[in-house]
C-alpha cells in the first residue's frame, strides 16, 4: 500500500476513511440537488464501503462490493424506466460505482488520483446541461473531425517509437523522430480545430488569430492549416496569405524572445544585436499582412468541416521529406559552417537553431554577430519553407502571393543583416 503523509495524532487508514466519505458526499451533492434516488448519503457511504474493504486488503470482499454497487445502479436504472416521468437512466449507477472507485483509491494510498476523479465527475455531472447543449449542436462532420483528431493524438501517437529511427540509403544515412513528425500532424490538425471554431465565431478576422497565435506553437503548421482552407474557401485566399505572414511574424518574434531572454544572466551580454534584423522582419510581415486583407470588410466563412485528415496526412509526409533531406545534407556537408547548419535546421525547427546558436553564444564559442546571422539564417529557412508548402496548394495565385510576400520580408531583412555587418 503506498504512503501518505497524514494528520499529527490520527492513524493513516483514519484520515484516508475520512477523506473517502467526505468525497462521497461531494459526488452526491449534485444527485442529491437533482433529486435521484442516490443522494448524499447513499454517495457517501458507498465511498466508505469501498475504502473499507480496501483498509481490510481483502480482494474478494472488493470484487463483491463491486458487484454490488453496480446491482444497485442497474435497479435504480429499472426502476427509473419503469416510471414514466423518469426514464432509464444509467448516469446514477455509474455514479455510484465511480464513487466506490475513489474510495478504493483514496485507502490504498492514491489520495491525489481519488481526488481528482472525484472532481472530474463531479463537473461532468454539473455540467450536464452544456455537455449535451455541445453535443446535440455538432454537425456530422465535426463529429467525424473529433474522432479523427482522437485517434491522431490519442491512438497513433503513443505507439510511435520514442527514440529516433535511423534511415538510410547507400553510403548516406540520417535520423528522423517519427514523434516530432506525427506531432507536426497533430499540431496541423488541433490549429485547424482552432481555426475552425474561432472563423466559425469572428469570420474572415478569426483567421489573423490563429496565424499569429498557431505560430508562435508552430508557423510550419499553420500552413497546413491555411492550405486547407484555401481549399475550402478559395476567395478567402487573401485571408490565409495574410494569415501564414502572421504566422511568419510570430515565429520571428518568438526567436527574438529566446535570444533576448536567455542571454540575460549569462557571461555574454545580451543579445541586442539581434533585434534591429529579426524586429524588421516582424514589423514587415504584421504590415504587409494589415495591406494584403480587407479587415473592414466582413466576410462570412462557413467551412466544411474543422480539418481535412487528408491535407494533414499530405502535409506530414511533406514535413517528414523536409526532414529527411536536410539530414541527408548535413551529414553530407558536416559542421564546416554554423550557418549551413543553422539554415537547415530551420527547416524543420527555427526555434532549435535559435537556441543552438544562443547556447553557442552563452558558451564563448561564437561572438554576437555571428550568432545573430545563425538565428537570421534558421529564420529565413523557416519562411521559406512555409512558402515553398504552399507551393503544393492547386490555388496558384494563393501559392504566387505568399511566395512574393515571403521574398519581400526575407528581402527586408537582408536589409537588416547588410545594416548590421556595416555597423
Amino acid at each position: 500500500m503506498a504512503t501518505e503523509s497524514t494528520l499529527p495524532g490520527f492513524a493513516p487508514d483514519v484520515v484516508r476513511l475520512a477523506l473517502a466519505a467526505a468525497l462521497g458526499l461531494f459526488l452526491g451533492l449534485e444527485r442529491e440537488w437533482s433529486q435521484k434516488p442516490a443522494g448524499i448519503r447513499t454517495f457517501a457511504l458507498i465511498s466508505l464501503l469501498g475504502a473499507v474493504f480496501s483498509v481490510v486488503d481483502s480482494d474478494p470482499l472488493l470484487v463483491v462490493g463491486g458487484v454490488l454497487v453496480i446491482m444497485q445502479g442497474l435497479l435504480l436504472a429499472v426502476d427509473g424506466l419503469l416510471d414514466d416521468d423518469e426514464g432509464l437512466s444509467l448516469t446514477t449507477g455509474a455514479s455510484m460505482l465511480v464513487a466506490y472507485g475513489v474510495g478504493v483509491l483514496v485507502a490504498e494510498g492514491y489520495v491525489v488520483a481519488g481526488v481528482t476523479v472525484a472532481v472530474l465527475s463531479s463537473l461532468l455531472l454539473v455540467l450536464k446541461r452544456e455537455l449535451h447543449t455541445f453535443a446535440w449542436g455538432l454537425t456530422r462532420e465535426e463529429l467525424r473531425s473529433a474522432t479523427e483528431f482522437a485517434i491522431l493524438a490519442f491512438v497513433v501517437f503513443p505507439l510511435l517509437p520514442a527514440e529516433p529511427v535511423e534511415l538510410s540509403a547507400g553510403q548516406l544515412s540520417t535520423t528522423v523522430e517519427l514523434r516530432v513528425i506525427w506531432l507536426m500532424v497533430v499540431t496541423v490538425a488541433g490549429i485547424g480545430i482552432v481555426n475552425y471554431a474561432i472563423v466559425q465565431s469572428y469570420g474572415g478576422r478569426g483567421i489573423a488569430v490563429t496565424g499569429f497565435f498557431g505560430g508562435l506553437a508552430s508557423s510550419t503548421a499553420v500552413v497546413g492549416t491555411m492550405l486547407d482552407h484555401v481549399r475550402q474557401r478559395p476567395e478567402a485566399s487573401s485571408y490565409a496569405v495574410a494569415a501564414i505572414l502572421l504566422a511568419d511574424a510570430a515565429m520571428a518574434l518568438r526567436n527574438l524572445v529566446i535570444a533576448v531572454a536567455f542571454t540575460f544572466g549569462s557571461r555574454a551580454d545580451p543579445l541586442f544585436e539581434a533585434i534591429v534584423p529579426l524586429g524588421i522582419v516582424i514589423v514587415g510581415s504584421v504590415a504587409i499582412a494589415a495591406l494584403t486583407a480587407n479587415w473592414a470588410e466582413s466576410v462570412e466563412m462557413t467551412l466544411e468541416s474543422p480539418f481535412s485528415l487528408r491535407n494533414a496526412l499530405v502535409f506530414g509526409a511533406l514535413f517528414l521529406l523536409i526532414v529527411v533531406a536536410g539530414g541527408v545534407a548535413q551529414a553530407t556537408f558536416g559542421n564546416s559552417g554554423l550557418y549551413v547548419a543553422s539554415a537547415l535546421t530551420g527547416l524543420v525547427s527555427s526555434a532549435g537553431a535559435t537556441t543552438s546558436a544562443v547556447l553557442l553564444y552563452r558558451g564563448g564559442t561564437i561572438g554576437p554577430a555571428t550568432a545573430t546571422i545563425a538565428i537570421l539564417a534558421a529564420t529565413a529557412a523557416s519562411i521559406v519553407v512555409k512558402a515553398g508548402l504552399t507551393a503544393t496548394s492547386p490555388n496558384r495565385q494563393f501559392a504566387y502571393r505568399v511566395a512574393v510576400w515571403s521574398g519581400t520580408v526575407l528581402l527586408l531583412g537582408t536589409a537588416g543583416v547588410t545594416t548590421l555587418a556595416t555597423l
